[in-house]
């Protein structure tokens, strides 16, 4: 296949294709293909040698329970929905904090509720052991309305 121009070629009575190709985009490509070996090749090859360590599969370990202390906007506390009097929070606690596995306190607060309050109550909860304590939200109130 030949490429070139139907043009008067040096006086030839009939006018002759040309019969050379441009090898300037081959090479052009050719190049551009080289330079990304070059560079990625050494990226396949790169390995950095670790020995995982090895772990058999072991069924979960049991859940641990959860107990829910709610706070009304009054400052009241409800230990697993059951009104709780001050005194007896700590004690309960404490009974808590003892068990195997320990439970985790998630904690619900109303949004009217002083942080004096919340406070007071994760000072008890430190001072009686328990170590796993979480925060209950409302994920469907959006965060404009939750002023």
């Amino acid at each position: 296949m030949a490429f070139g121009s139907f043009q008067d070629q040096g006086g030839a009575s009939t006018p002759q294709p040309m019969a050379e190709i441009n090898t300037t985009p081959l090479v052009d490509v050719m190049l551009v293909l080289l330079i990304i070996f070059i560079v990625t090749a050494p990226l396949l090859t790169h390995g950095i040698k670790i020995d995982l360590p090895k772990a058999s599969s072991t069924a979960a370990p049991e859940q641990p329970e959860t107990v829910t202390l709610s706070v009304d906007a009054e400052g009241r506390v409800f230990w697993n929905d059951a009104p709780m009097a001050e005194g007896d929070l700590l004690t309960a606690m404490a009974q808590a904090a003892v068990r195997d596995p320990q439970p985790e306190l998630h904690l619900r607060a109303d949004m009217n509720t002083k942080y004096q309050r919340l406070a007071e109550i994760m000072a008890i909860a430190r001072n009686a052991g328990l170590t796993k304590l979480g925060f209950v939200t409302d994920p469907n109130v959006p965060a404009a309305d939750a002023r």
